[in-house]
């Protein structure tokens, strides 16, 4: 029966250092870090994520600030916005939600974003870094399950880790984190993905499997081998008329089934989404004592 890698705990004690740490900086009369959220269109599920940050900046006692954009807004008019962000010398980094709208290019949105603020770790130059293992802002999702490996003493050196999905938020850049020469890291590292033959090969010699599909339930215990570490960054809204809300968040891994197997599992809900926020607080910090 698996361990379960609690994110929600262990993101609340990351919390506590930040909030100690933010206490410590205003009592020398300096002001707070500043995040700022860039939100553009009603998307649902966009909506929470951001307020969840805005509460979080909260808790630690951050400065945190929500830029609500129309829909319809024009690309040009949005790059105009970032412009002034990046300008402000009293913001230290600052997030633009994603997905955007259809109508505006996300590479040209995420290269207009200062390397300084970004926060999210989107920027190419950070990305850049991260693959030289050099020091920058990690991807908010990645770090935060490197973060998990680190409190909770999981060995990942000389490891098989097997990354499902290979997006730019969290395939690739875990990927790179698990391979690079340091601890956690040392990882042997296979990336699947939905043009994979025979995937089911791959998972079965896993050590470590890293679940970015979207797929919800993808991963059976059939799957995998005994003592595999499962991280779950799947989150999909599932219709459920028998919840208050309507639909029930679903994971990339048949948790019941897979836990019994597992060394270790991240729940979804409760996982790796906390770590993913709290890493975003860290990467704030950063941002605030580089500026």
């Amino acid at each position: 029966m698996a361990k379960i890698l609690d994110g929600k705990k262990t993101s609340n004690s990351i919390k506590e250092e930040i909030k100690t740490h933010v206490k410590r900086i205003v009592s020398k009369g300096k002001r707070p870090p500043h995040l700022v959220a860039v939100l553009v269109g009603e998307d649902g599920a966009s909506q929470t994520y951001v307020s969840n940050k805005v509460i979080s900046c909260r808790q630690v006692g951050f400065k945190s600030s929500l830029i609500k954009l129309p829909y319809d807004i024009k690309e040009e008019k949005l790059l105009n916005e970032i412009s002034k962000l990046n300008n402000n010398k009293d913001i230290d980094g600052f997030i633009v939600q994603l997905p955007l709208p259809d109508h505006i290019d996300e590479d040209k949105v995420l290269l207009s974003i200062s390397p300084n603020k970004d926060v999210d770790g989107f920027n190419p130059t950070n990305f850049g870094k991260m693959s030289l293992n050099m020091e920058t802002f990690i991807p908010a999702t990645p770090y935060g399950i490197i973060e998990l490996f680190e409190r909770y003493n999981i060995k990942t050196s000389g490891k098989h880790t097997v990354v499902i999905g290979r997006s730019n938020i969290v395939g690739r850049p875990i990927s790179i984190l698990m391979s690079r020469k340091a601890e956690p890291g040392n990882s042997t590292v296979t990336i699947v993905h939905s043009r994979t033959k025979n995937l089911e090969s791959f998972t079965k010699n896993a050590d470590i499997i890293i679940s970015a599909l979207g797929v919800p339930n993808f991963l059976k215990a059939h799957m995998v081998k005994d003592g595999v570490v499962i991280i779950d960054v799947g989150i999909t809204r599932v219709k459920d008329s028998n919840r208050s809300k309507g639909y029930v968040i679903k994971g990339d891994v048949d948790f019941d089934s897979v836990k019994e197997k597992a060394s270790y599992i991240t729940p979804v809900p409760g996982g790796v989404g906390p770590m993913t926020i709290v890493s975003l607080l860290q990467n704030t910090l950063k941002a605030y004592e580089n500026n």
